[in-house]
Order: structure tokens, then C-alpha cells, then sequence
């Protein structure tokens, strides 16, 4: 049988002139790489969207949308802002390198091009891009993971999405950074990660657990923190993978951390946990109204439990509207809300 002979890659060059595209293209070609063209700022991010390449070119002066400008945009979007962008220019100063990298530039090349150097600087990025690319894929394993975890209880399908929803909302409340946004979004997404480790017979349980299937419940926590201490992309949120059970009392776990040794996103994550886990029918209960479970949350944060500002915020966004309400069954509050969520 006969293969195919895969490209070494996929190359996207933004130029307005015809003639600098095409040696830039026939060079990349001739070593065995897949070229893209575009001859404007525009329609070179439309390309860049349709094809997702490895590596960008970009020349800087061009007509409308010039180069600094495109390479801004495409380091804005989380779709793209891991995709190396080599500025292609005629300018040489100090002031245009710096607007350059500014602008996300992840290298640059001066005209007239040294073909050696266009070889030796793609050849060199893209390899930094397919490391970056297996790190992706890496990470999207744990992802998929803690989606797994989910479908073997059917009462807690969505669990993840919601939790990285009304996480995300009450951090744009508190004005959190976008890099805590993120970090927010993803521990919440994985804070049960760990649960991978837990039995079925523990985990899917209707009734109350033992005192020695809670022990075995509580490992979670330190199981999902090792999960994600080997991805680099994911040591940032450990924390909450760990603290997200602990009050503030002390009366928590692992740790048993007091106040303020409980860092802000897993107090988040926490609050969010116990509101979508009354909200929603589990195995071993029924499900409140949201009314009745923030009441229980209000509570709660009286009795040193969780923090009551954050209370309060999630109180102020489901009174506003800005909170996706679940389907109750039943406002009945049960007799020990804590006690019985895992």
C-alpha cells in the first residue's frame, strides 16, 4: 500500500504583496510544508480560523488592519493565542520590535528574508508549537476524565459545567483578574476529578455513608490534586481540587484549614458545590428549590461554614436573574444539609 506523505505542518502567510507571498510560500512548500495565503489583515484571521495552523507570518505594513494589529487579535483569542506568530518586516527600530512584542510577536524576520534563517526560525517554533500541542492534548485527557466521572452517576450529569458557571459569575462579581477567571472556570470544572479512585458502591450509594465510606470519600480530594500535579497547565488549580470541602471553621477536609487559610477560589468552588449539589436529586436525597437551598448556604455561613460574603453574592445573582435556576422537586430542607453532600 502506498502512504500518503503528511505535510510537516500547516503555515498561514499574511502579506499584501504578491510577490513577498510567494517566495515565502515556495520556500515553505519546497520543505515539505502546508501554505495557506492571505493578502490582508482580515481575511488572513478568516484563514487563520478556517485552517488553525502551527505558525503565522505576518507582515506588519499593510493596508486597513496592519500586522501589529492582527497579531494583537489572534493573542486575544484563547483559540489562537497559542499559535506562533512571526512578524515579517522591513522595520528595524527598538520602538517597532517593542510594539512587536507587545503585540504577542513571537519572533521576527527582517526583510529582505535570509532563507536560512525562515528555515531555522520555523523549524524551531514549530517544534516549541508541537510540544505545546501534546501538552493540549495532555491536559484534555483530565478534562475528559472528570467528564467520565460524571456520566457513572446520571444525577450528576452536568455537574462540572454548572459549577464553572456559577463559579465564573460570582469572580466577575469580585473583579477577579482574567487569569483567575480561567483558573476559577477549570477548578471548578475538575474538582471532582478524584472521584475516579471512589467505588461505586461509595459513590453511587442512596443511602447515608458509614463513617468509613466517608473516609474513603473524603480521598478524593488528595487523589484529584495528584491527577493534576503532573500538567503544568493544571498545577494552578490544585488548590481547588483539594480545598474545595474545607470550612471555614476548621470542621472540613483534608486539611481542616481555618479562615483565611482557605484561598479564595476554592471558597468559591465550595459555596457553588454545596448550592448546585442541594439544587440537584442525587442518590442519597432529594432536590430543594434554590430558594431553599441559598436559605441553607445562608445558614450555613452563619454557623462558620462557608464565606458569607460569597453567600451573599450568589444570593444577589440568583435574586437578579443572572443564576440558571434548576428544577426542584421538593423545598424541603433536610435535617443536616452538610452532612449529607459529598
Amino acid at each position: 500500500m502506498v502512504g500518503t506523505c503528511q505535510p510537516n505542518g500547516t503555515v498561514v502567510i499574511v502579506d499584501d504583496t504578491d510577490v513577498s507571498a510567494d517566495v515565502l510560500r515556495r520556500h515553505l512548500v519546497a520543505d515539505g510544508y502546508d501554505v495557506k495565503v492571505a493578502y490582508d489583515g482580515a481575511s488572513g484571521l478568516e484563514t487563520v480560523r478556517q485552517s488553525s495552523p502551527d505558525l503565522v507570518l505576518l507582515d506588519v505594513m499593510m493596508p486597513g488592519m496592519n500586522g501589529f494589529e492582527v497579531c494583537r487579535r489572534l493573542k486575544a483569542d484563547p483559540v489562537t493565542r497559542l499559535t506562533p506568530v512571526v512578524l515579517v518586516t522591513t522595520l528595524d527600530t527598538a520602538d517597532d520590535r517593542i510594539e512587536g512584542t507587545e503585540a504577542g510577536a513571537d519572533d521576527f524576520l527582517t526583510k529582505p528574508i535570509d532563507v536560512r534563517q525562515l528555515r531555522a526560525r520555523v523549524r524551531a517554533l514549530l517544534s516549541v508549537k508541537h510540544f505545546t500541542d501534546d501538552l493540549d492534548s495532555a491536559e484534555e485527557v483530565i478534562l475528559n476524565l472528570a467528564r467520565t466521572i460524571e456520566a457513572r452517576d446520571p444525577s450528576t450529569v452536568g455537574h462540572c459545567e454548572r459549577l464553572a458557571t456559577y463559579a465564573t459569575a460570582i469572580g466577575v462579581e469580585l473583579a477577579l483578574s482574567p487569569a483567575e477567571l480561567r483558573v476559577l472556570h477549570r477548578g471548578a470544572f475538575l474538582h471532582d476529578v478524584g472521584k475516579i479512585a471512589i467505588p461505586d458502591a461509595i459513590l453511587l450509594k442512596p443511602g447515608r455513608l458509614t463513617a468509613d465510606e466517608f473516609e474513603i470519600m473524603k480521598r478524593h480530594t488528595t487523589v484529584g490534586e495528584l491527577l493534576c500535579a503532573d500538567f503544568r497547565a493544571l498545577r494552578s488549580v490544585r488548590p481547588i481540587v483539594r480545598h474545595h470541602h474545607e470550612h471555614l471553621n476548621g470542621s472540613g477536609y483534608p486539611d481542616g484549614l481555618v479562615g483565611a487559610e482557605i484561598p479564595l477560589l476554592p471558597r468559591i468552588v465550595g459555596v457553588v458545590d454545596v448550592f448546585d449539589a442541594l439544587t440537584m436529586p442525587r442518590p442519597y436525597k432529594s432536590a430543594l428549590s434554590s430558594v431553599a437551598a441559598l436559605e441553607c448556604l445562608r445558614d450555613e455561613a452563619t454557623r462558620g461554614l462557608h464565606d458569607p460574603t460569597l453567600v451573599g453574592i450568589l444570593i444577589a445573582l440568583h435574586e437578579s436573574g443572572q443564576l440558571e435556576r434548576p428544577t426542584a422537586s421538593t423545598p424541603r430542607l433536610p435535617a443536616n444539609p452538610a452532612g449529607v453532600l459529598r
